[in-house]
């Protein structure tokens, strides 16, 4: 089985560097080791979710909930999952009231980057281990644990360049125009593409991280380009709304760059022609922060920094140069008979967890 080691892709030096100065003037006061010291099995430890308006995020929580009566998490943690009201002054609200109840640890998705650090802060300084996973903080005196977006979708975009064999006209999804997530994903895949001067993308969509967006957008542009080949798509959702697209308007399936949801998985296996690439958010980063907090509060050293290189799949060609990514097969990772919507891998590499346990 696989160490958490092997999942790290790299940390940020200077933050590193801050963090550490930040949490020594923090252990001159006493404070952390004190409350480490002091703390008990099990340690309680708290998930603090700023929203629940999606599937990953209930998968998150559940992934938290279920690892907890494993080993090596079982007898050791009690978790309790707070959800605050999707604003950010709730979030802060809700902190502050767990702070108050001086929990051995403090587990965040956060909702701001900055605005969360006052009250992070003064976690640290109660000696309250802070770890702060999938949408970050800048709060130095936090553990930090999220997906490396801009190398997950710059393999994708190796992956199709190598399926166009360096040339051919593709559609791009937008997602969210202006969100920084979605411009991220673009600017990951430009990164690549800059490279194939024989790649063009011909036209752009806006598919809202929704499936009847992605499919009504691939269906608009199909009809827009008349005579001009269609050979590969960008997209930054589920690729079956791509794929219903491409099979009403008797379209050749073409490459597709997806993300992570199982109906993406079972669509990929299973329909005739179907090829493409997923880069994967996994939902278990909060297990991964629910152990690096109790390996901190254990004495163990944990890095202030850890970036992951995320989970990839493909179903037609290879894994791209220099990447471990896993063939898309029927049972293997994907699940016919569970919900669509499940966020797979279901289980980090350092335990396993069932992917029926964690369906949102």
């Amino acid at each position: 089985m696989l160490s958490k080691k092997t999942w790290r892709f790299a940390a940020v030096l200077g933050l590193v560097a801050s963090a550490v100065g930040t949490v020594a003037a923090i252990g001159s006061a006493g404070a952390t080791t004190a409350h480490r010291a002091g703390a008990t099995t099990p340690y309680q430890i708290y998930l603090s979710n700023n929203y629940v308006g999606n599937d990953w995020r209930i998968q998150m929580q559940k992934e938290a909930t279920v690892a907890a009566t494993m080993a090596p998490f079982a007898g050791n943690v009690d978790v309790h999952i707070v959800d605050a009201q999707d604003t950010v002054t709730a979030q802060i609200a809700s902190l502050e009231a767990i702070v108050a109840s001086k929990p051995a640890a403090i587990l965040v998705d956060a909702s701001s980057p900055t605005a969360l650090n006052p009250v992070i802060q003064r976690a640290c300084a109660e000696g309250i281990v802070v770890v702060n996973f999938d949408q970050t903080v800048t709060a130095p005196c936090a553990y930090k644990i999220f997906s490396n977006f801009t190398l997950g979708e710059q393999l994708s975009a190796k992956w199709m360049a190598a399926q166009l064999h360096g040339k051919g006209n593709v559609i791009e999804d937008q997602g969210l125009p202006g969100v920084p997530i979605s411009i991220t994903i673009d600017q990951a895949w430009q990164s690549v593409l800059k490279s194939y001067p024989n790649i063009h993308v011909v036209d752009y969509y806006t598919g809202d991280y929704a499936l009847g967006p992605e499919q009504q957008g691939v269906a608009n542009l199909l009809a827009g380009l008349g005579s001009t080949p269609l050979n590969g798509i960008l997209t930054q959702g589920y690729c079956t709304g791509a794929i219903k697209a491409l099979q009403e308007a008797h379209h050749a399936l073409v490459p597709m760059l997806c993300q992570a949801y199982n109906q993406t998985f079972v669509a990929l296996a299973t329909v005739k022609g179907a090829s493409g690439f997923i880069m994967a958010n996994p939902a278990w980063l909060s297990v991964l922060a629910m152990q690096t907090a109790m390996n901190v509060l254990q004495g163990k050293k944990e890095p202030k920094v850890d970036e992951l290189t995320p989970p990839c799949f493909y179903k037609g060609g290879s894994s791209p140069a220099g990447a471990s990514c896993q063939a898309i097969k029927v049972g293997v990772n994907a699940f016919p008979n569970l919900s669509p919507d499940l966020t797979l891998p279901p289980s980090p590499p350092f335990m396993t967890i069932k992917a029926s346990q964690v369906v949102p």
